[in-house]
């Protein structure tokens, strides 16, 4: 048993208060079981093993996967990230469906609840409040109309001519940050915006028969180019590209099916960019 006898005799001791009986008696044939102690067997039986299943490593297979997540995401987001990954999480786990949320300023927050599984951002995260896995690197791309002045530009705008023309912007989260304004920094005073929406895949619907200039992610504009009279264009080189970035807390991180998402969403965006 791996016990001393003494600590046997403790054991069995306890266990003849806990229930009143004396659970093993002396005979002429030495130690046999009470009725009681005969009547425990099989109940003892089944939470040993109810026991063991819930310390036993579970193999996971996603394809028997019956779960619904929550991701959290701009619809650029979905774009560049989930377009990607959705075909494939079809392919792999039929029983997994998802649920799309806004993005949210609060995103740590809701992460930290469990109101969302995983957030996608285009915003460097904070590596003391979530884990992270970076995605894929995005560049941005200016559309305007086709009969803009600068519709003919070749190479990248100057950021003279950018600022030139009024603007389009897209504001995410609750509290409308303009992320073409965070690269522009200082110089984002320079800017005139005549129009601010929060969502990117419509923005390019402003744009007919005006001379505004809509700055987009390269991913949400690849399904304009060529329609609706559009046209794009190169960004200063003082817009930089950036990261997606996948996020999850603590509360996720020994759970097998959410790094298993994590891991296909990843490989869904390295196999698009091969």
């Amino acid at each position: 048993m791996g016990a001393s006898q003494p600590t046997v005799s403790r054991s069995l001791g306890r266990l003849r208060e806990i229930f009143e009986d004396p659970l093993l008696i002396r005979t002429n044939h030495g130690m046999e079981l009470t009725r009681r102690a005969e009547e425990l067997i099989e109940p003892l039986r089944q939470w040993l093993e109810t026991t063991e299943q819930l310390f036993a490593d579970q193999e996971f297979d996603p394809s028997k996967l019956e779960r619904q997540f929550r991701i959290a995401a701009t619809d650029s987001g979905v774009a560049a990230v989930l377009s990607e990954a959705f075909p494939l999480l079809r392919a792999r786990a039929p029983g997994v469906s998802l649920i799309v949320k806004a993005y949210s300023d609060n995103i740590v927050a809701d992460l930290s609840s469990g109101a969302s599984d995983l957030a996608i951002t285009g915003f460097r995260p904070d590596e003391s409040a979530t884990y992270q896995r970076r995605l894929l690197k995005e560049s941005n791309v200016c559309i305007v109309h086709a009969d803009h002045p600068l519709a003919g530009t070749e190479g990248a705008l100057s950021l003279d001519d950018y600022l030139a023309w009024p603007h389009v912007s897209i504001l995410v989260g609750a509290h409308g940050h303009d992320p073409i304004n965070g690269m522009l920094g200082r110089q984002a005073a320079q800017r005139h915006v005549v129009a601010s929406i929060p969502y990117f895949c419509v923005a390019p619907s402003m744009l007919t028969g005006s001379d505004a200039i809509l700055t987009l992610p390269a991913q949400v504009t690849a399904s304009f180019t060529g329609h609706a009279g559009l046209v794009r264009l190169t960004p200063p080189v003082e817009i930089p590209s950036y990261d997606y970035w996948l996020l999850w807390h603590e509360r996720s991180r020994r759970d097998p099916a959410t790094q298993w998402l994590i891991d296909l969403i990843a490989d869904a965006c390295a196999r698009a960019r091969e």
